[in-house]
């Protein structure tokens, strides 16, 4: 079988990025913009920086900020109606993956209207039609979506997380630009950061993983691992690394899948409205233990690329441990919580490693796991 590769039509990087919009509108005849973000970045003036631009060249627009963190059916539905009543022929996506996934499945139900219900897209998604063109302007350092065919959406009443895989849903233009990304704080910086970390080693060990992934995700870590720090910080440059940093991951997992520390992720975002990079974070060091017997020498090389030292005369068990060392240290450092006491409830936890195992993300995982497993890693972290 052939392994597929699908990126963004174009996309721009460094800072300055987002006055490309205005070329790109103008050379694609799109009339007017549906702009999706969310109240604190519409409040604080991020998203400002943008519709300042499109004041600017006189392009028509109207913004829809009804955008949750962990964004439920209802969002979708309502950006719908929002999008229908507007007129818009595309969509401008400003924020963290919060509002590009919404954005992402508003856009696909919007020219697959057969699939209203946002749920029917769960798994891998049979439309027929690309959404409407999304330009994708990333406010956080992690997500990476605006260079993914997945967006996920939260089923309140199920308390669960679906995860919809659709390459119709792809922005046709990334604008990364790190100068979006400044007003971060530390905390959303180090969260966000952290599942660019987990996108990248988890997209480097998983089933699907090949030659030009593998590629993607070492580098993407080698970036992560020497930038994090300094972002949280609030250095410039060190941010401006983070914003390739994160897109680079997410050109790599995008196209091969992740594995079960998102399923275990998405759960606890679900359950608790965990946040999704600080689920991750406190997941991965664990999560890696367990699958490092099905990873080969894999290991050596995340170690490598985490800055690790001495590698070449360190056995399996070593390099291992060594790369999962780093990974646990870099996180202490950035202020992620070590354990899930205070998060998970004792009768929850059933539940929790069912839905898990039904997530979109657990197929990929190197190691075949069972309900038992999850609820054992589940156990394990609630010390």
């Amino acid at each position: 079988m052939a392994n597929r590769i699908t990126l963004n039509q174009t996309s721009y990087h460094g800072k300055g990025a987002i006055k490309e919009i205005v070329n790109e509108v103008k050379t694609h005849g799109w009339k007017k913009a549906l702009v999706c973000t969310d109240p604190d970045l519409l409040k604080f003036g991020v998203t400002k920086k943008v519709t300042d631009i499109l004041d600017g060249a006189g392009l028509a627009y109207e913004v829809y900020s009804d955008i949750k963190p962990n964004p439920p059916v209802e969002n979708v539905k309502s950006g719908v109606e929002f999008c229908k009543k507007c007129g818009a022929d595309y969509i401008i996506a400003i924020g963290g993956g919060s509002s590009m996934d919404t954005a992402k499945a508003v856009g696909i139900i919007m020219t697959n209207p057969e699939f209203a219900d946002v749920r029917s897209l769960e798994g891998v998604a049979p439309t027929k039609k690309p959404c409407l063109p999304i330009i994708a302007v990333p406010t956080t350092s992690g997500t990476a979506a605006e260079v993914t065919i997945n967006y996920v959406i939260t089923d309140v009443q199920a308390k669960r997380k679906f995860v919809c895989v659709d390459v119709h849903d792809i922005p046709v233009i990334a604008c990364v630009d790190p100068d979006m990304m400044m007003s971060m704080p530390a905390k959303l910086a180090a969260s966000t950061g952290m599942d660019a970390l987990t996108h990248a080693i988890e997209g480097y060990i998983t089933k699907g993983a090949w030659e030009m992934t593998d590629m993607m995700h070492l580098k993407a870590i080698e970036i992560i691992a020497r930038s994090l720090r300094a972002s949280v910080k609030g250095d410039a440059k060190a941010r401006e690394e983070m914003a390739l940093g994160q897109y680079v991951a997410g050109m790599g997992f995008s196209n091969v899948g992740l594995g079960i520390d998102h399923s275990m992720a998405h759960t606890l975002s679900a359950f608790y409205d965990t946040p999704h990079g600080v689920a991750c974070a406190i997941l991965l060091p664990t999560v890696m233990e367990y699958n490092a017997p099905a990873s080969g020498e894999k290991y050596r090389n995340i170690a490598w690329a985490m800055g690790v030292k001495g590698i070449s005369t360190m056995t399996p068990e070593q390099y291992r441990k060594a790369a999962v060392d780093a990974v646990r240290q870099l996180s202490i450092d950035v202020g992620i919580p070590q354990s899930l006491k205070g998060i998970v409830k004792e009768e929850d936890l059933d539940y929790l490693a069912e839905c898990a195992i039904k997530d979109a993300c657990t197929p990929g995982n190197p190691r075949d796991a069972s309900k038992e497993d999850v609820l054992a890693l589940f156990k394990s972290l609630m010390k």
